[in-house]
């Protein structure tokens, strides 16, 4: 990942750009651009979104993104090829604790309480209204008798 960091670092300053500019052309935090550069992989939170900076970062330089991509894809994938099952089980469990953890700190309160809405009520609701409605047409329609004509005079 250093490498890579160092040819984009090398690219960069060829072409006389400063990171501020960079950044500001990428729309990107000039510290990412900067981790980016330094091939520190441990500041980023997301490898994948690591991966799309780095290929967002080496077309705005002009240089050949899906061999750059290629290389991160290599490197990550020695990195990870090391991790032992022990340490992905106790990085699971330490995610599983936060999650349980943080689910224990919500407040419950009437203020911060988020109900969830019975959204099919409303649709029972409307429906019955309707039917109401269709049903009172109906019955006021029979109600109503046709007048009669009055008979012309007429000679039988």
């Amino acid at each position: 990942m250093e490498e890579i960091g160092k040819l984009l670092e090398e690219t960069r300053e060829s072409m006389d750009i400063s990171l501020e500019e960079a950044s500001s052309d990428l729309k990107v935090n000039s510290s990412w651009l900067e981790e980016i550069e330094k091939g520190n992989v441990k500041a980023f939170d997301d490898v994948v979104n690591l991966k799309y900076f780095l290929k967002d970062y080496a077309k705005y330089l002009g240089l050949d993104y899906e061999e750059i991509v290629d290389e991160y894809n290599e490197f990550l994938f020695e990195a990870t090829s090391k991790i032992s099952l022990e340490d992905i089980k106790e990085a699971k469990k330490m995610i599983e604790n936060k999650e349980k953890k943080s689910k224990k700190e919500i407040v419950k309160s009437p203020y911060t309480y988020i109900r969830k809405e019975k959204s099919w009520i409303k649709y029972v609701f409307m429906i019955l209204c309707l039917i109401a409605i269709i049903g009172s047409v109906f019955y006021v329609v029979s109600e109503i008798k046709p007048k009669e004509k009055p008979q012309e005079n007429v000679i039988r």
